[in-house]
Order: C-alpha cells, then sequence, then structure tokens
C-alpha cells in the first residue's frame, strides 16, 4: 500500500488493520515489549516486530518520550494563531517551523493562516520569540499568541478505539506491573533540578520511547542498574511519558482541528474537564487570553467535526463562542519535522 499524507482532500490512505492494531496497542502501552504486544494482537513476536519495524522504516510511526513542561523548557507553552499575506500561508509555516522553540507548526484555514505552539527553553527568549521573531517571519500579516496555563488532556493520552476489553486488559497489566509506564505528569510546575545523568537519559528516552535500561547503558556509558534506576525514576514521576507519535490520517482520521473557546470564568475548568473526555480530544488546554480553552481534536470526517460544534458544544456549560481552525498539512509536531505523513529522520530532543 503506498501511504499519502496530508490534511483534507490530500488522498491520504488509512493503515491496514493488521497495523492499526499494532498502533493501538502501542498506544496503550508503548513500552510493552514484542512478546506481550504480540500475545495481546494473537500472532507472533516476529510477525509483531517485523509490522512494527515496518511502519519505523517507512517513518510512518515512532515512539518518542514526550517531556513534561518542567523539563522541555522555562514556563509553559504559548499557542499563536498567524495571519499570512495572501498566498504566502505555506512559506510562513515553513519558516515558523524552523525556529528551535516550535514544537507544532500547521498551516490551517478557518480563523487563522498557521497555528503553532512554542515552548522558548529560557524565560528571556519569550519576549523577543512573540513580539519580534514571529511576527517579524517574511510573510506574516499578524500574530496572535497566548499562554497555555494548564491541560486537562495531552495528545500521549488520546487512543486509537480498537481493542477489546481482554487485549485492553493484557496490555494494562504492563502499565500496573514493573513500573515501566509512566506516572502522573509534573505538571508544568517548577523546573525539575536534574543530574547530568538523569538529563542524559531524557535526551535518550525522547529520541526513542522504548529504549530499555540496556540500551541507555551502552548508549550513556553507564552501569546497567544505575540506567535502570534513573529511567524507572524519570518515568514514574512522568517526567518523561513514552507516547507513539503518527499522523491522524493514517489512523482514519480525516479531519483535523483547533477549536478555541470563549467561555464564562465559572464554568472553564468543568468544560474543560469534560472536553479531555471526548473521543476526539487530543489536547485540551486552558489559556490566558481571548480564549479560556482550546481544543485540539481529530474527527473521521465533516460530520463529526459538525456533530462536535453544533451538538457536544452545545452541552457544555458556559460557553459563549467558538473559532475553528481546520489543519492543512502539519509540519511539525512534538518537535519533530514532517510531511506528507511522514516523519523526518531525527531525534525528538523535547516535547510539549
Amino acid at each position: 500500500m503506498e501511504y499519502v499524507g496530508g490534511g483534507p482532500g490530500s488522498g491520504v490512505q488509512v493503515l491496514d488493520g493488521d497495523d492499526l492494531d499494532v498502533v493501538a496497542a502501542l498506544q496503550l502501552a508503548p513500552r510493552a515489549p514484542l512478546s506481550l504486544l504480540a500475545q495481546a494482537l494473537g500472532v507472533s513476536a516476529s510477525t509483531a516486530g517485523r509490522r512494527l519495524a515496518r511502519l519505523e522504516s517507512e517513518r510512518l510511526l515512532r515512539v518518542i518520550g514526550q517531556l513534561d513542561w518542567s523539563v522541555s523548557g522555562e514556563g509553559h507553552p504559548w499557542h499563536v494563531w498567524v495571519t499570512a499575506e495572501p498566498g504566502r500561508a505555506p512559506e510562513v509555516a515553513r519558516r515558523l517551523a524552523e525556529l528551535p522553540e516550535a514544537t507544532l507548526v500547521a498551516v490551517t484555514a478557518g480563523q487563522a493562516d498557521v497555528y503553532c505552539a512554542v515552548q522558548p527553553a529560557r524565560r528571556e527568549r519569550t519576549r523577543e520569540l512573540l513580539t519580534r521573531s514571529i511576527p517579524g517571519t517574511p510573510g506574516v500579516r499578524s500574530a496572535r499568541s497566548e499562554l497555555v496555563l494548564g491541560s486537562s488532556a495531552k495528545s500521549d493520552a488520546w487512543r486509537l478505539p480498537r481493542l477489546t476489553e481482554d487485549q485492553v486488559a493484557l496490555l494494562a497489566g504492563q502499565l500496573d506491573g514493573g513500573g515501566s509506564e509512566a506516572g502522573p505528569a509534573a505538571g508544568g510546575g517548577v523546573q525539575e533540578a536534574l543530574g547530568a545523568d538523569e538529563l542524559r537519559t531524557l535526551r535518550v528516552l525522547a529520541g526513542d520511547g522504548r529504549a530499555t535500561a540496556a540500551q541507555v547503558s551502552r548508549e550513556l556509558g553507564i552501569g546497567r542498574s544505575t540506567a535502570y534506576r534513573i529511567t524507572q525514576s524519570l518515568l514514574q514521576r512522568g517526567l518523561v511519558r513514552p507516547r507513539v507519535e503518527i499522523e491522524p490520517g493514517l489512523l482514519g482520521y480525516a479531519l483535523e482541528a483547533v477549536v478555541s473557546l470563549t467561555v464564562s470564568p465559572g464554568a472553564v475548568r468543568e468544560a474543560a474537564r469534560r472536553l479531555a473526555e471526548h473521543p476526539s480530544a487530543r489536547y485540551v488546554s486552558t489559556t490566558a487570553g481571548g480564549s479560556c480553552i482550546v481544543h485540539q481534536g481529530v474527527f473521521r470526517d465533516e460530520h463529526g467535526l459538525s456533530d462536535f460544534l453544533t451538538r457536544d458544544l452545545a452541552e457544555l456549560p458556559g460557553v459563549v463562542s467558538f473559532d475553528v481552525s481546520v489543519v492543512l498539512e502539519a509540519l511539525r509536531r512534538h518537535w519533530l519535522d514532517r510531511a506528507d505523513g511522514r516523519l523526518a529522520p531525527g531525534d525528538a530532543s523535547r516535547d510539549s
């Protein structure tokens, strides 16, 4: 099968059923050994391994480590909506994707021409980034930014609804036993004071969320027991959360939208909580700005998006208004560049 990426109208093809099963299993237990994945899917370990290796070699899928805000930069991320000069949105998006602080960049239609998320490594860089670097990018007509105050859902928690209850129960044991999966996120609080080996291990896990203690030991030249202890500590503290990185279009979700909601102050927390439970939710955040809540969701088609906007939002308390930006093409996600639905080669160093 030929895999084609992109946004609406790009002709993107979804993965076949066997590949989707692998993705769904990895989303639930991204660090599960191949033997457990195979058992859950009812195939041999060699078959599961070949499917995963093919998806990785074709740059369609990658298991990365999503870093908590407290260790990926100083302060929380910012949402930025950009209006470009006519015909220059793709050019603007490409230039913004070159910024080291850009975690996500997409060409969009609707509220903005380009939507991006940024997180400066140092606080002193924030003013320069938001008042000069982004607005001064050639082709940018205007830019509006909002500080992320907190998140009710992060994209590592989104699941492809495909597994049976028995499969989920089997894989869930990987979460409960052995302490190999990430615990509660640190929540983007005060930046953690980490040692040199912890920081080096974070970088390894950011690039490969399935890296074992043995691999960390070999790559960093530290003892295996030390590598195991550090790896487990980082995972259990939620400073790094293993997750599957793959374009939603390959999973059968043809539409992706960024919905900015204005909500009455007393209803923000409840609305954010309920939006985080919506099956479309990949990332739900509260912000300081005109948008009280930003919901990044994926939908099977226009009917799904229509139902969300006209029915599901109508049932939320306190919603005053909303704006929509439909993703046409994602150029970067989680610091990883991509094109035509494929991940660019290279390592992830930070993630929001």
